[in-house]
């Protein structure tokens, strides 16, 4: 079984956030989890919920803010080992194309 995870976690603040986001994905290398980055987002992906979990509560914990933002979707699809590139391939193979816009 794979779970994919989609995390987006930030501190709320006016100013770049970069720096602290760059430390969450630190915390979930740090896990040896397989995660891509986005400009929204980190999908990652794990054996169990429990493994997800304990990389989404590492990402978040390491922001050192007073207030941090955290959103989590969770796709624990039980019957299906497919990874988070096998979905994006399958949806290309439907487009005939990579998934991305031309101009990228």
């Amino acid at each position: 079984m794979t779970v994919i995870g989609f995390l987006s976690t930030a501190p709320a603040t006016d100013e770049s956030m970069a720096e602290d986001v760059a430390g969450a994905i630190e915390a979930i290398d740090d896990t040896g989890l397989t995660y891509e980055t986005g400009p929204m987002g980190t999908t990652i992906e794990a054996d169990s919920i429990g493994e997800l979990l304990d990389a989404v509560e590492a990402a978040h914990e390491s922001i050192d803010a007073d207030r941090v933002s955290t959103f989590l979707k969770v796709d624990d699809k039980r019957t299906s080992d497919e990874s988070a590139s096998e979905k994006v391939a399958a949806v290309e193979e439907h487009l005939g194309r990579d998934a991305r816009s031309q101009d990228q």
